[in-house]
């Protein structure tokens, strides 16, 4: 079995699709109505993300321990173009001497991980 993608109802798609590209840099790889709905989906390679839009529904729900992780080649260069960007970012968390991580929130309130393999 393959994991193929992570679906994120969204409260507004372009707000939404701006973070997700401009931001974790995925680029749109389909996009197309569906019931009322309009679904995007945005990816490199392997897993992608599924962003929904439903004009209907005004807010979405996450549960507080859920996050979309993204590897990054440097914590300190990300926490940098963010804070450029004005947005706020969680604390650098280094459990281990082989990883370092932090937590934003995209346009939904969802929790992002940027995380680095340290070598």
């Amino acid at each position: 079995m393959k994991f193929i993608h992570v679906t994120v109802s969204v409260k507004d798609l372009n707000e939404s699709l701006k973070f997700y590209q401009e931001i974790i840099g995925l680029p749109i790889k389909r996009r197309f109505p569906a019931g009322g709905s309009e679904i995007v989906f945005l990816g490199n390679e392997g897993t992608e993300v599924e962003l929904v839009h439903n004009p209907s529904k005004k807010e979405v729900s996450f549960g507080a321990d859920i996050s979309l992780g993204f590897e990054v080649p440097s914590v300190n260069d990300m926490i940098a173009k963010l804070k450029q960007k004005g947005i706020p970012v969680g604390e650098v968390l280094k459990p281990n001497p082989h990883v370092m991580f932090f937590f934003i929130t995209d346009p939904n309130g969802l929790r992002i991980q940027f995380l680095e393999n340290v070598k």
